[in-house]
């Protein structure tokens, strides 16, 4: 069992972090809104098309979870095998996000839900006799953490597949008042986790060190708009070693 959540952990992962590898360079809309596979999904992953793994990663996910639900029916595994569905679902949604016939709260939804799996199977691996929604209600640190999350994907929605947000000082356009949420988001969590110091002091750091990495990946996005390369992903990947250091509480 053991076994089994640490690999839904890593798997969970994984996938977000190809979400942004999928955003960063382009793949948003290389497999059209056909979802959730297509003939020759597996080969295409095979040459290096990060949407195509990151379906067939989700659909590992899904497994392992079915696993567990089978293996040690429970709130948590149940709850987590309807997160992921409910994820999957969503997911489809952003196809039409990106094509423009969706709004950007179902992007925002994806992301907040993708992380949901990942901190269910996580908390349930660290804490297994802790009731996740219990424990996750007590969070005050990942409340602020998932606030940011659901805004920056948000973002990714409102600006839609390869338009620039532009430059600003005051808010004048939809996707820019995305943005400034998602930075008031931010110095929630910074100051959320600040008020907690010594608590969670890696997270802490992480957080205030990601408005640097913010701040350049705006500046990828407004240079390269349908492909702003790697800080995406290096985004990401701040945001998920944060939720580690909240939930394992690294110091």
């Amino acid at each position: 069992m053991n076994g089994l959540k640490a690999s839904e952990v890593g798997f969970a992962m994984v996938l977000i972090l190809l979400g942004s590898i999928v955003e960063g360079f382009g793949y948003g809309l290389s497999l059209g809104t056909k979802w959730p596979y297509t003939r020759n999904i597996v080969l295409l992953m095979v040459r290096g098309d990060p949407e195509a793994a990151h379906r067939v990663v989700a659909t590992l996910v899904g497994l392992v979870a079915l696993a567990l639900v089978i293996l040690a029916p429970g709130i948590s595994t149940i709850s987590g095998l309807i997160l992921i569905v409910v994820t999957a679902l969503f997911g489809m949604g952003t196809l039409y996000v990106l094509a423009g016939r969706a709004p950007a709260f179902v992007h925002g939804t994806h992301g907040l839900l993708a992380y949901g799996v990942f901190l269910i199977y996580l908390t349930g691996l660290a804490y297994p006799s802790l009731d996740f929604w219990t424990y996750l209600g007590a969070m005050g640190a990942l409340h602020a953490l998932l606030l940011a999350v659901f805004l920056g994907g948000m973002t990714t929605g409102q600006r839609g597949f390869g338009s620039a947000i532009g430059a600003f000082v005051q808010p004048k356009k939809a996707s820019q008042w995305t943005v400034a949420a998602h930075i008031s988001a931010g110095l929630i969590l910074v100051a959320t986790l600040g008020y907690m110091m010594p608590a969670y002091p890696i997270a802490f750091y992480l957080a205030v060190g990601q408005f640097a990495v913010g701040f350049l990946l705006f500046h990828a996005v407004s240079l390269k708009p349908k492909d702003p390369g790697i800080m995406v992903a290096f985004h990401q990947s701040m945001v998920l070693l944060m939720a580690l250091a909240i939930v394992l509480v690294w110091r």
